[in-house]
């Protein structure tokens, strides 16, 4: 009987190894996840953070001629520093760019080529809040006329599919230089400026865009959410094989209960032939 009830365990004991066995790999994998989750995170701090760094060290320097930034391909160390060009706007090519928003608000940018004697810039002439029950415009307002002088914000060329990028019936939704110049028939320099002031005045009630919040987000405390997923999900498989651990300690001894009370086989014989 004793050799009989070890080979009726031990399939018992095969079957909870490979649930074991299948259970830690999922876990493994989803701890994997999350952990590279949480380092995702934590690698997006860091670029907030430098990224602030960058807003911050160009808003406290001085404002400096745009040509000596516009002379090469820009890149996110160029962003928000302050330059200053001089030229007259080109107004049969003015666009209006949708979906933007400006200090938590959302509305339209509207972008026209300046022509200077050091070349052609394309500048973000401000942002306009759109009403809740206003389309976004079909033409742009005139640029101001005769030469201008702006002081405003370095950006990169924003990037994204050419329907996006390049301008269709006057407008787009991402500025940049390079897919706007392909439409005009004269070169612009990569990039473009977010005016900040321009003089003269203009009178289209367009409002600067701001640099972002300085902040550094939620990126913090998502990371310590992944992390601890990866350990719930570790702690939650120790729980899982402690309980089939009980489950089979209880199972056993409720067995070995059962073999100890019940009849043995003589005295039954015994009782059946008295009857």
């Amino acid at each position: 009987m004793s050799g009989l009830g070890t080979m009726g365990s031990a399939p018992s004991g095969r079957r909870l190894w490979l649930r074991w066995l299948a259970m830690g790999l999922a876990v493994a994998c989803l701890a994997v996840a999350f952990v590279n989750l949480g380092r995702w995170q934590l690698d997006r701090l860091e670029q907030r953070r430098d990224s602030n760094g960058i807003v911050v060290a160009h808003e406290n320097a001085p404002v400096v001629d745009w040509r000596t930034v516009f002379n090469r391909e820009l890149t996110d160390a160029d962003a928000w520093q302050r330059v200053t060009v001089t030229g007259t706007f080109d107004p049969a090519h003015s666009y209006v760019v949708r979906y933007r928003s400006n200090a938590g608000s959302t509305g339209w940018e509207i972008v026209t080529p300046l022509r200077t004697d050091a070349g052609n810039v394309l500048v973000s002439r401000g942002f306009a809040e759109r009403p809740a029950d206003q389309d976004f415009p079909r033409t742009a307002p005139e640029p101001p006329s005769g030469e201008v002088t702006i002081v405003g914000y370095v950006h990169r060329n924003e990037q994204g599919d050419s329907n996006a990028t390049t301008p269709i019936e006057g407008s787009m939704r991402l500025i940049n230089s390079d897919a706007v110049a392909s439409t005009l028939g004269y070169p612009l320099v990569n990039g473009y400026i977010g005016a900040i002031s321009t003089t003269p005045a203009p009178t289209d009630a367009l409002v600067p865009v701001q640099p972002p919040e300085l902040s550094e987000g939620n990126h913090f405390s998502y990371a310590l959410q992944w992390f601890a997923f990866a350990a719930i999900a570790g702690f939650g498989l120790v729980v899982l094989i402690r309980g089939d651990l009980r489950d089979r300690r209880l199972a056993r001894a409720r067995a070995a209960k059962a073999a100890t009370t019940a009849p043995a086989p003589d005295e039954t014989h015994q009782g059946t032939v008295q009857h």
